[in-house]
């Protein structure tokens, strides 16, 4: 949310796209973003969407309730639809933050989510710790501890957004 705030100073009012149809990710990505909404002093607007259709009606909500910026949950669903997803944010003028580099690579203004690659070598080193013998029971639970930070410097600007310098030289990487 801090990041967010760091890249669209004058929004107030915040939605977050998410599939409640997804439950794992859902109840505690809500708790979570309404929390950090609050401590950030914005307002946050719950839009779920689990079809094209849906997707569709969240941005006119989005217009008709003159939201500052978008926050999309991570899911399955919504990824496969990033490209509609994107597509909206740009033709509405509404920044948007997402949860896969991929996203930002397409169009999307902004992703900071865990290192996947770094993820998948560490599942890879487990399987291999296991198939030398290792009970999966005893190998600690690891959480991402690295998170990435990409920005489209080409969507900032169709924007018309300017971004931090401070915000700028923390990014791993960035799409001009």
């Amino acid at each position: 949310m801090g990041l967010l705030r760091d890249l669209v100073p004058a929004a107030k009012t915040v939605a977050l796209l998410i599939n409640l149809t997804n439950r794992l990710v859902s109840e505690n990505y809500i708790d979570a973003t309404q929390t950090a909404a609050r401590s950030a002093g914005l307002t946050l607007v719950i839009l779920p969407a689990s079809s094209e259709h849906e997707i569709d009606n969240c941005f006119g909500t989005m217009v008709a309730q003159r939201i500052g910026a978008l926050i999309v949950a991570p899911d399955s669903y919504l990824d496969t639809r990033q490209h509609q997803i994107v597509a909206l944010a740009a033709r509405h003028s509404i920044p948007a933050i997402y949860s896969r580099r991929e996203i930002v690579m397409a169009g999307g203004l902004a992703s900071y989510a865990p290192d996947f690659a770094a993820g998948y070598r560490e599942a890879g080193q487990y399987a291999g710790r296991i198939l030398k013998g290792e009970k999966a029971g005893d190998l600690p639970v690891v959480q991402a501890s690295k998170f990435e930070l990409l920005l489209n410097l080409k969507t900032a600007k169709a924007l018309d957004l300017t971004i931090p310098p401070d915000v700028l030289s923390i990014a791993d990487d960035v799409i001009e």
